[in-house]
């Protein structure tokens, strides 16, 4: 590969490429106090149609995770895809790490937005924003969505084994890889059928790309999550929520999702997607978009359902 042309920059274009061909813009709003957000919002938003936040987690920026799902959910909703703070264009001189003040940031984003009402849809980290999002501002959030979103998990999880990781040290590396191996690591633990044989270059440029910036802060946001965490002490939301999980995710591991649909009771639905691992959204996305919009669309009863 020749080193003036860049897979991922040339991929990340494209991405963007498409978000804009679909009728979103890029927009960044700089609250004032040292925090910028960017996001993609509806060029043309329509007043017919209710509001839709597509919350990303750790890796690229938010266009690779969401462009899958993006053309399908336009046609109902005014859609708005933001860059979680230290992630794409968005960043803020404060120190607060918490899932929690990255909802309070998004909740702004979204007013400055004339968005007061929204459902919401979160992958993994970006579950973690979004279930504090709508534990903070109940009245904001219709219904919640949460993708392999390990929410219940607790500090001593990481000490009996659940993880694959042994330490938030080894967590950190893997998350925020800087290596062709940790990321080759990454990917084969973030699908059921990874794919093979990915060149040491493509790695080594993607990283290049997409995960040289923030490398500090984003290890304190996985750090953060952590910290004295037991989720009996986890807020109760009371909008209805989707829970769908990889059955073979080897991130955050299905007990984890079942722990989430015990701790919401009957307000939740579980769906255990099979022969899918924790990016159920890249992997599987057609049984993906079918549940969201089974569950934002055509709202079934709640229930469990495995697939």
């Amino acid at each position: 590969m020749s080193s003036c042309f860049s897979f991922t920059a040339s991929r990340d274009w494209l991405y963007r490429h498409s978000f804009s061909h679909s009728g979103l813009r890029s927009s960044s709003t700089d609250f004032g106090d040292g925090t910028v957000m960017h996001c993609w919002v509806p060029r043309d938003r329509r007043p017919d149609k209710p509001a839709l936040v597509l919350v990303h987690g750790f890796g690229a920026n938010a266009t690779w995770q969401w462009s899958e799902q993006l053309r399908p959910l336009l046609s109902r909703f005014n859609v708005f895809v933001p860059d979680l703070l230290f992630f794409g264009e968005s960043a803020t001189s404060s120190y607060d790490r918490s899932e929690a003040f990255q909802a309070r940031c998004l909740m702004r984003l979204m007013e400055a937005m004339g968005v007061r009402r929204m459902s919401l849809v979160g992958i993994s980290y970006g579950g973690f924003v979004g279930y504090s999002l709508a534990a903070q501002f109940p009245d904001a959030v219709e219904k919640v969505v949460m993708c392999s979103a390990g929410v219940c998990l607790e500090e001593r999880d990481l000490e009996e084994g659940l993880f694959k990781v042994r330490d938030l040290e080894e967590a950190a590396s893997l998350l925020v890889p800087q290596s062709a191996e940790r990321l080759r690591q990454l990917i084969k633990m973030s699908f059921y059928r990874p794919p093979m044989a990915v060149p040491t270059c493509f790695l080594n440029d993607f990283i290049h790309v997409m995960c040289t910036e923030y490398i500090y802060e984003k290890k304190e946001l996985i750090q953060e999550i952590l910290k004295d965490r037991k989720h009996l002490q986890l807020p109760k939301i009371t909008q209805p929520t989707l829970i769908i999980w990889g059955e073979q995710d080897q991130i955050f591991p299905l007990e984890l999702g079942h722990r989430l649909r015990r701790h919401l009771e009957e307000n939740s639905q579980l769906v255990v997607i099979k022969h899918a691992g924790h990016a159920v959204n890249l992997e599987k996305p057609r049984e993906f978009g079918k549940h969201l919009k089974a569950f934002l669309i055509d709202s079934p009863p709640i229930s469990d359902i495995v697939h």
